[in-house]
């Protein structure tokens, strides 16, 4: 048997580092929405010890790969002993690593879905929900996709009701940024930055005025790399409703109404020898016709 299932994208359209937590992660609200980006993963049964296997460059085969940690936590959750076997996972990448992107949370939350079809098994949603809290932070938000509000480190999730749909211009640069990387940068600039506010809630209108809501990432980002600024400034300057840095970077989007505008803004981060890739938001209905597994 061979199940395929697709592992869509996310930007994070605001992101607030609200402090640091006891166990050493930030805590944090930001809203996160699902774009049509995807990976594709592959299920096989196969005789043998579970493989995880990816021709992308830089992508690991073993135990680092998030996608092995979600069959071992999912196995175990199932009450089962030892580690998982008799399957084969492929790992097909158009999600940029060390992007802000949510590849790898998105390819466990795949993982989880696949290997439940694949396993004949259904667990309660808020079974497969802590399952996935134990995986990573963004990882819960990967079973259902849309736009929704996240709290604490990323994996207590909210939805939201969901926009009107947007081309998004995503700008990727040469160079990643690790997420580790990008919150130690924010610790070591806090007290450079002023005391941060306590943005508990969402601005008022903000879905009308969208120019209003930030990534507290992006600057401390930006000072490393200058060039994202320049990118964020040239999607604002081409119309973009919002432009900012997604996540912990280093990918960069801009959203637009018209697909028109959108390939006039591509052509425009381009000449900053950049790579773009123009996708556009997806719904929750949409996502769940995208990440259904074919057998």
């Amino acid at each position: 048997m061979r199940i395929t299932s697709h592992a869509p994208a996310k930007i994070n359209l605001d992101l607030r580092v609200l402090g640091k937590r006891q166990d050493g992660f930030h805590e944090l609200r930001t809203v996160l929405q699902s774009i049509a980006l995807h990976d594709t993963l592959s299920f096989r049964d196969r005789a043998g010890p579970m493989t995880v296997r990816s021709r992308t460059p830089g992508v690991p085969r073993d135990r680092r790969n998030i996608v092995w940690h979600a069959a071992c936590e999912l196995w175990k959750a199932l009450g089962r002993r030892g580690t998982p076997g008799n399957v084969a996972i492929s790992i097909r990448k158009a999600i940029p690593m060390a992007a802000g992107l949510g590849g790898g949370s998105s390819d466990a939350a795949c993982a989880l879905r696949g290997l439940c079809s694949l396993w004949g098994v259904s667990p309660q949603l808020s079974d497969l929900r802590t399952v996935a809290s134990h995986v990573g932070s963004d990882v819960p938000f990967f079973l259902d996709g849309g736009m929704s509000l996240a709290y604490g480190r990323g994996d207590r999730i909210r939805q939201l009701s969901e926009l009107e749909p947007f081309w998004v211009v995503l700008a990727l640069p040469s160079f990643g940024v690790s997420t580790a990387t990008a919150y130690s940068w924010f610790d070591a600039d806090r007290p450079s930055l002023g005391e941060q506010t306590n943005h508990r809630r969402l601005p008022r209108g903000w879905r009308r005025r969208m120019q209003v809501l930030v990534n507290e990432l992006e600057d401390v980002v930006a000072v490393r790399h200058p060039s994202i600024s320049n990118v964020v400034a040239a999607l604002r300057a081409a119309g973009a409703e919002r432009a900012g840095m997604t996540g912990s970077g280093s990918a960069v989007f801009g959203l637009f109404t018209r697909r028109a505008d959108a390939m006039a803004a591509q052509r425009e981060a381009r000449r900053a020898t950049w790579r773009t890739v123009l996708s556009r938001t997806i719904g929750r209905s949409e996502f769940a016709r995208l990440t259904s597994a074919d057998r």
